[in-house]
């Protein structure tokens, strides 16, 4: 009787934890679902140049990562380099073509990676989203192309001279 009793709780135990592990699930999949909507809005803003609509994902403490390496901006300055691209309508047209996302066990922030079909070819976009005032918005984000690894060797002597003399101040 005792074996039988401990099966029994053992079993509404796993039943309880499968239960709870399906709702976070759930709770996790609505995140989700939000966030790819989100992403996608981003992405359209840019191609349609909505300059406001863009800036307004973005957290107001955000980082902008582009494929340069000396471009890293806060937001305010970011805005002030894109608006002339986005006053004139030659802004860019990015297009998930696959997408992953991630969160913390809170569920307050959330990290993604994609890759993007653009006018560079596929190039990678990440970043970290949080969840401020019921919206998801860019704390940071990280654009950069791919280099297939077949091409490497072509690619590296391109970018050689410039880069180097990026590596000597940096190393200064």
């Amino acid at each position: 009787m005792k074996k039988l009793t401990t099966a029994y709780t053992f079993i509404l135990f796993l039943l309880g934890f499968s239960l709870l592990e399906a709702q976070s699930k759930t709770g996790f999949e609505k995140e989700k679902s939000e966030i790819m909507v989100m992403l996608d809005a981003f992405n359209a803003a840019a191609a349609k140049a909505d300059y406001n609509a863009y800036f307004n994902l973005f957290a107001d403490e955000s980082t902008f990562i582009g494929t340069d390496a000396t471009e890293i901006w806060n937001k305010k300055a970011f805005m002030v380099w894109a608006k002339p691209y986005f006053d004139k309508k030659k802004t860019w047209n990015f297009k998930a073509l696959k997408r992953n996302i991630y969160f913390s066990k809170d569920g307050k922030l959330a990290w993604f990676d994609e890759l993007l079909d653009t006018q560079m070819k596929i190039c990678r976009g990440s970043g970290v989203l949080e969840k401020i005032n019921g919206n998801w918005k860019v704390k940071q984000y990280v654009l950069s192309m791919t280099v297939p690894n077949e091409v490497v060797d072509k690619v590296v002597p391109e970018k050689a001279p410039i880069e180097d003399v990026l590596i000597q101040k940096l190393k200064s």
